[in-house]
């Protein structure tokens, strides 16, 4: 390369002769037309000639370069065996029990870790009484509310109006107890006799013909026959080992002319001690009908029969409930 003095490069003349060139210098109407002449007629272009040749690659997919239905048959076919192999191991009966004996990997058995309790015996008791020795009978009424301690027993004749300290009559029972309900604004057995107030013919204070501060013929603060309290009866309740009596002759109840003619229907609740022999009794109404269906009711149930249960293989009282439906055809 041939090089030049660099005081020439720094010649002023020499760059304004470089950027005044011949068509520079000429004037701007001669120009012009060969403009115009340029834009409606523009200079053919010699043929591009290409120079360039594609050069040979690999491809990209490899060895299934070509292959793409045979690819898809492939993944079809193995997702399918797939498919049946699964199916073929959950219903295989074989592969079923080994999966049932390897589930206590999972849960085990921890039984030998709990601690063993004895089943809790049944006791037969449960019920009240009382009375204040009067020659009538236990009157009609309605139970007072059930708390877990007495300390004013009911009573259905009031010897003192005004006590220093006034509290509400309670009796003992379960809180679950299906007591019989009765609207009344006397207190009294629901299963007494309707006549003058009366708290019946037994001691210890309450209403009935038993004794201890409760309602009924039993001994306690509770409700009813047996004895400790609470409402019992003397029977068993069904579960713990003790089977529920079974049905094995029926009456149907028959209509009341006044529940006929107002064409009522409806369903009585019946709570019944159903005994050794397999007979009904201490029939009470827990969810009473009216227009004489109530007694209806009784009456049906006072018919049937039963086989006991059982505790042990031994026939026992057992406490049931029995619903008795009254529907007009």
């Amino acid at each position: 390369m041939e090089t030049r003095p660099e005081s020439a490069a720094l010649n002023p003349e020499e760059h304004l002769q470089r950027l005044f060139t011949d068509d520079v210098s000429k004037p701007w109407f001669i120009t012009i037309f060969h403009d115009i002449k340029e834009y409606f007629y523009p200079p053919q272009l010699p043929p591009l000639e290409v120079t360039s040749k594609p050069l040979p690659v690999k491809d990209i997919w490899g060895f299934t370069a070509g292959k793409g239905r045979q690819a898809g048959f492939s993944s079809v076919l193995i997702h399918g065996s797939l498919v049946a192999l699964a199916l073929f191991l959950g219903t295989n009966p074989t592969i079923q029990q080994v999966v049932k004996e390897h589930v206590t990997l999972i849960a085990p058995d921890i039984e030998p870790y709990q601690p063993t309790m004895k089943p809790k015996a049944q006791l037969m008791g449960g019920g009240g009484g009382g009375g204040d020795r009067s020659p009538l009978p236990a009157s009609k009424g309605k139970l007072p509310k059930i708390a877990p301690k007495q300390f004013v027993p009911p009573t259905a004749v009031i010897r003192n109006d005004n006590p220093k300290l006034a509290l509400e009559p309670t009796i003992i029972a379960q809180p679950d107890a299906p007591l019989p309900t009765l609207n009344a604004n006397v207190w009294g057995d629901p299963l007494g006799k309707i006549g003058p107030p009366s708290n019946g013919t037994g001691s210890g204070g309450g209403i009935g013909s038993g004794k201890g501060g409760g309602v009924g013929p039993g001994s306690g603060a509770g409700y009813g026959p047996g004895s400790g309290g609470g409402f019992g009866g003397g029977a068993y309740r069904i579960g713990g080992g003790v089977s529920a009596p079974s049905l094995v002759y029926k009456v149907e109840p028959e209509y009341s002319e006044e529940a006929r003619k107002a064409k009522f229907q409806g369903s009585v609740l019946l709570q019944v001690v159903v005994d050794d022999k397999g007979n009904p009794r201490d029939i009470r109404v827990v969810r009473p009908l009216g227009l004489g269906l109530d007694e209806k009711a009784i009456e049906a149930v006072q018919k049937w029969r039963f086989k006991p249960g059982f505790l042990n293989g031994k026939a026992v009282p057992v406490q049931a409930m029995i619903e008795v439906n009254f529907r007009l055809l």
